[in-house]
């Protein structure tokens, strides 16, 4: 259990890498300045708005109950983290999702062994914007029907306590989903077929996951995550792939 959730994490540094070389950094370049422009977005709107969204999520306590703020704010704290992370990740998905698959097209090219690096093609690009954007669509339609009992799980008084907790592990198996879609749908992988595959490895999935979750939580570093988190789950398909094949 410990070394296939531990390979998860793996992938994504040897993605970074890979989004570093000559060859492929133009195929980054479109998703990433997407990516940043997103996220100074949130900075700014988390700075006028944070304060405010805590308090509304905090429950009312009673008197005799008010010195458990001190303990449970930092989890609501942590809770409207979570939330804004899936807002914004959400809508930088689906605006830079013709991209991302481009770039896990290309990057699965160069990890089969070609030593030359494909041509960048607008045509092609275009070409791919509404098998992409469909795609990402229903994600978001898997998203939203369990997105949303959570947070109505959110407002109800002691329940709530357990949200937090909850939306991480959400919000971990859907970063496995979200990357690992694009190699998938690039091979014309069925969405259920997907699914099954990532249950199939959920411990390296979770781990990866994790990893592209917590490497999205931190400042300026983020601002890569979304290329390398594409790199590193098409790394992840082509060898998980690969090694299934190879003990069956």
């Amino acid at each position: 259990m410990l070394k296939p959730a531990l390979s998860g994490p793996q992938y994504l540094g040897e993605g970074l890498k890979l989004i570093m070389s000559p060859g492929l950094r133009l195929f980054v370049l479109l998703p990433l300045t997407i990516n940043l422009l997103l996220f100074i977005g949130l900075i700014v709107l988390a700075m006028q708005q944070f304060g405010g969204w805590v308090d509304t999520f905090m429950p009312n306590l009673p008197d005799w109950l008010s010195f458990l703020e001190y303990l449970i704010w930092p989890l609501f704290v942590l809770l409207v983290l979570v939330i804004m992370f899936f807002s914004f990740t959400l809508l930088a998905n689906i605006i830079a999702a013709p991209f991302n698959g481009f770039l896990a097209e290309k990057v699965e090219v160069v990890v089969r062994g070609r030593d030359d690096f494909p041509p960048f093609s607008w045509n092609e690009l275009l070409a791919m914007m509404p098998r992409t954007i469909g795609r990402e669509l229903r994600k978001l339609a898997y998203f939203l029907p369990r997105a949303i009992p959570l947070l109505i799980l959110t407002f109800v008084p002691v329940l709530n306590l357990i949200a937090a907790p909850l939306w991480i592990l959400f919000g971990i198996w859907m970063m496995a989903v979200q990357y690992i879609d694009y190699p998938c749908d690039n091979n014309k992988v069925s969405w259920d077929d997907m699914l099954a595959w990532l249950r199939e490895k959920r411990w390296q999935s979770l781990g990866f996951g994790g990893a592209v979750y917590v490497a999205l939580l931190i400042p300026f570093f983020n601002i890569l995550v979304m290329p390398a988190a594409v790199a590193g789950a098409t790394l992840f398909w082509v060898r998980e792939r690969e090694s299934l094949s190879t003990t069956s």
